[in-house]
């Protein structure tokens, strides 16, 4: 996995040389499919759970999104204790708050519910109450040392892109230094996830918009990064493919696209979590603690144009990207034609959808050194299959201003 030079691939030692066995880590157990919350009290029961601790963010309990599940808990006489202190690209004193409560409460499993936020959020409070010499939380950035499995989480995406579900990855903002941070460990990877599609029908165009190509950059950069092999290949291959077909039935919120996008970004996930990312994620991890911008718009709109930069370095899978978005006649194109093909196909897709074409309303033009050297710094970086410089970064930011 390239999201760092080190730590997350395993090494044999083989006839005197260094072989990387390609590991692959997914939850214990998963869900799918309209209805499915109703398992989570099966499941707690059967465990033996006590006493959950409800991470969810503000919104999503203002708008009874959070009730769904906690109605089924009171139903089924399950204790639980809520925690909303959460914010969008959640702070390190969000965690440490999170920890806090978690110890008050008594609690024993996690149930997190909402996007990337909730989950990160979650991740992070369940791994330091299990691993306390973390405490600082930033500590936890990179490949953390911890040796011990975080708090049991059961995971429900209430978003269909981020795929916090299925991931060994979370992402921590550091208000004071403006910056986000990324964790790798696969002591945080949710016991269970709950894919019901009907815990995200109450999500605005916009956020359906921005999240679903957040999970088509999961789905892309996963294919093409470093760190890619034949298995991970199939997740993606099939994630860009269903993403493509269902994002704008999802933005129209019909049932059909609701539910297949819900299986996209979660086929993405079991996909990049293993292998890694690349540079549009370093941008736009930089602009969210910059500037607070919602991931998945940033990432949106920055895709096209990474894809273009990272086009030379990706041998032939621009075809099958092009091929899996629906264009037709890949077999005759020269890499040049299929290449700008792929670019065009994710251009389209993000325009139809409405996501903006630029940064000029997000980014000031000052901002790009501080920007560009954040992203370059960000574990993110390495997995990207072409090298990127300094330079090159604040290039990129330039051409979408």
């Amino acid at each position: 996995m390239y999201i760092f030079e080190k730590g997350a691939a395993a090494y044999l030692q083989q006839k005197g040389e260094l072989k990387m066995a390609n590991r692959f880590i997914l939850n214990e157990t998963s869900y799918h499919g309209a209805g499915a919350i109703k398992e989570i009290v099966n499941e707690a029961k059967g465990r033996g759970y006590k006493k959950a601790f409800v991470c969810s963010d503000p919104d999503l309990v203002k708008f009874g999104v959070t009730g769904k599940v906690t109605k089924l808990l009171d139903e089924a006489g399950l204790a639980y204790e809520l925690y909303s202190d959460i914010k969008p690209n959640p702070t390190i004193e969000n965690v440490q708050t999170g920890v806090a409560a978690f110890k008050a409460a008594g609690a024993d499993y996690i149930i997190a519910i909402g996007g990337g936020s909730s989950m990160d959020t979650a991740k992070a409070v369940g791994i330091i109450i299990n691993n306390p010499e973390f405490a600082d939380v930033r500590s936890l950035e990179g490949v953390a040392p911890t040796t011990k499995p975080c708090v049991p989480i059961i995971a429900v995406p209430t978003t269909a892109g981020t795929a916090a579900e299925v991931t060994i990855n979370y992402v921590i903002t550091d208000v004071e230094k403006k910056r986000k941070f990324v964790c790798v460990d696969p002591h945080d990877i949710p016991v269970i996830a709950v894919v019901d599609s009907d815990m995200m029908s109450s999500m605005p165009k916009g956020l359906t918009a921005a999240t679903g190509m957040d999970a088509l950059t999961h789905a892309i950069e996963g294919y093409i990064t470093k760190g890619a092999w034949e298995l991970s290949d199939m997740f993606h291959l099939k994630a860009i493919e269903i993403i493509s077909r269902s994002l704008r039935d999802a933005v129209e919120n019909t049932p059909k696209g609701r539910e297949d996008m819900a299986l996209g970004q979660y086929v993405a996930g079991m996909g990049f979590s293993n292998v890694g990312l690349g540079i549009v994620h370093s941008m736009a991890h930089a602009l969210g603690a910059v500037y607070d911008t919602p991931h998945g718009v940033a990432n949106a709109i920055l895709l096209p144009t990474v894809m273009a930069f990272n086009a030379d370095a990706t041998g032939d899978k621009y075809k099958y990207i092009a091929q899996a978005m629906g264009v037709e006649g890949t077999e005759n194109m020269t890499p040049d034609q299929y290449r700008k093909a792929a670019v065009d196909a994710v251009q389209k897709l993000s325009t139809d959808v409405g996501i903006p074409a630029d940064l000029k309303e997000i980014v000031k033009e000052e901002d790009i050194q501080f920007l560009a050297e954040s992203a370059v710094a960000d574990a993110c970086t390495p997995g990207n299959p072409k090298d990127a410089s300094l330079e090159d970064i604040i290039g990129l930011y330039k051409a979408l201003l």
